[in-house]
């Protein structure tokens, strides 16, 4: 038996690669269902004022034939605790870059008082979808 039952995490999950890897394996270890959140191109290019290279939907596809994942649904908020109004989760997963962050501070006490726990795991060092790009453009 898992600790979590129903467990989300959400990411852009551009140019997949192994850090998206861990954070969707570590996170099903730990739950019994697991439901990823993709974020759209409007989201990621409202609040990174970027577009993303692969499109949304293959995006979601990608995320969905991995073998970690039970269920992909869009991401078109940052707004984590109407995601689990929707959802009900029991567990969110961040990675821990974010641990500290104010968006994270606000989720993490609206959580608590819905009996939500947050798990951060450690940052894949070394490697992330900008890194990727600018490999790339060598």
């Amino acid at each position: 038996m898992k600790q979590y039952k129903l467990g989300y995490t959400t990411g852009v999950f551009d140019l997949f690669h192994v850090g998206h890897l861990n954070i969707l394996k570590q996170a099903k270890e730990q739950c019994e269902f697991l439901i990823v959140g993709v974020s759209t191109d409007e989201l990621v290019l409202g609040y990174k004022n970027k577009q993303p290279v692969i499109s949304h939907n293959d995006r979601m596809e990608i995320v969905e034939g991995i073998k970690y994942v039970d269920k992909v649904v869009p991401q078109t908020s940052r707004d984590k605790f109407a995601a689990w109004e929707q959802l009900q989760f029991n567990v969110m997963f961040v990675g821990d870059d974010w641990k500290g962050n104010l968006l994270f501070e606000e989720v993490e006490a609206k959580f608590n008082q819905v009996g939500v726990d947050i798990v951060y795991f450690p940052y894949t060092k070394g490697v992330s979808s900008t890194l990727v790009k600018q490999k790339i453009k060598l």
